[in-house]
């Protein structure tokens, strides 16, 4: 909406490994939309924040816990911890449909495991030696406190997150 209302915009696109989600589907979509975008390496974010090259933190959540807590692609947390050091507002976008009420906090969300081989393989090809152990969360779980506001279709909200 910022692009089409003329806003000028630079959009860095984490890669978001394993599996290059960030690098293969969101730079896809932002290009296709006529959004500049450069892609960057995971781990290249924190450095960029602490060079005052990020205005804020857009990220998506895939389940969202009765206060706020939410989880997200691996490194989101990450991501957010860096943004509260440097004092950059980090914003999580999300249908409404993904507030589960049930859940208290972000305790109770479960965290799927995924397999080693998308850690020790990048398409198809072993970077990693073949004895090596690997761990694979496909989520992490980022506090409420870090959230400078969540983006619904029922409008901005500012923690504290209540659930209507």
């Amino acid at each position: 909406m910022a692009h089409e209302a003329g806003r000028k915009l630079h959009v860095l696109v984490d890669e978001t490994r394993p599996v290059l989600q960030g690098a293969r589907l969101t730079a896809w979509e932002l290009s296709q939309a006529g959004i500049p975008c450069t892609l960057i390496a995971d781990a290249a974010a924190g450095s960029l924040m602490r060079l005052a090259q990020v205005d804020l933190v857009l990220v998506g959540a895939d389940r969202i816990a009765g206060n706020g807590d939410f989880a997200n692609k691996i490194g989101t947390y990450s991501l957010a911890v860096l943004a509260r050091h440097h004092g950059v507002p980090l914003y999580c976008a999300a249908p409404s449909s993904t507030i589960d009420p049930s859940l208290k906090d972000g305790d109770g969300i479960p965290i799927e495991q995924r397999s080693p081989d998308e850690v020790k393989t990048v398409a198809g090809r072993r970077i990693a030696p073949a004895a090596v152990a690997a761990l694979n969360p496909a989520f992490d779980v980022t506090p409420a406190r870090y959230v400078t506001a969540f983006v619904t279709d029922r409008g901005l909200r500012q923690p504290p997150f209540a659930v209507d």
